[in-house]
């Protein structure tokens, strides 16, 4: 049914101009989940540490990272917070003898990849403990007592079952992830959603270019959705 629709020459004019935005939107949010997954577990392993400082920066962090909207963040990490790294790095160079860059150069495609890193990184932290959580203490006591060190019981026996556990709420948060990209839009970065205005503002349909973008997102997020089941159902079979 989705490709008769476009098959008419109006919604296939559409999706031809929208077809390159995709492949921004995708790498977008592959990008950023990536990095968010990474600094999140590590903000869950020092929200989990020993240390009362680690453990306090850890939580301001997420506290304040889940408090600002995403989009008011893709904002400030655009028009703020990158003008500032660009004069830090500036400085940087000056004392090496180097040319200084122009905050022009620090395109908009990667700082709006940082603010979603930033924005997911607070979330997916608190999953990630969540399921480092989830695991029996006697397990890790009693792979310590057969003598392995502490980061053969993380990656052989902790992270593991903790994955196992909070694999449907990652998988829920690759597909917002998807979705929300299309806030980059507001920095004018080229992803579905920015295509969508311009060729909308360009042609005049509205009603055919919009009806093509929300199938666009439909289409990944369900395929995405399918897939991540599958792999959870899979998971659980190993389990």
């Amino acid at each position: 049914m989705f490709w008769e629709v476009l098959s008419s020459e109006v919604y296939s004019g559409v999706l031809e101009k929208l077809a390159q935005g995709i492949w921004v939107t995708v790498m977008v949010a592959v990008t950023a989940y990536v990095a968010a997954c990474l600094i999140g577990l590590g903000l869950a392993l020092m929200g989990l540490s020993r240390s009362l400082v680690l453990r306090q920066v850890a939580r301001l962090y997420v506290e304040v990272m889940r408090g600002v909207p995403i989009i008011v963040l893709l904002l400030y990490v655009a028009f703020v917070l990158a003008p500032a790294l660009v004069d830090v790095w500036n400085f940087v160079r000056g004392l090496l003898g180097l040319d200084p860059v122009r905050p022009r150069d620090f395109s908009l495609l990667w700082r709006a990849v940082i603010a979603l890193t930033l924005a997911y990184s607070a979330f997916l932290a608190e999953i990630f403990r969540a399921g480092l959580l989830s695991v029996d203490r006697g397990q890790v006591e009693a792979a310590a007592s057969l003598g392995l060190g502490r980061w053969h019981r993380f990656r052989l026996i902790v992270f593991p079952q903790a994955f196992r556990t909070i694999f449907p709420a990652l998988g829920n948060d690759f597909v917002a992830m998807v979705k929300d990209s299309s806030l980059v839009s507001v920095l004018g970065v080229t992803d579905v959603t920015q295509l969508g205005k311009v060729t909308a503002a360009g042609n005049f349909r509205y009603f055919e270019t919009y009806n093509v973008v929300a199938l666009i997102y439909l289409t990944m997020t369900i395929g995405l959705s399918l897939l991540l089941r599958r792999l959870e159902v899979r998971l659980r079979a190993r389990g």
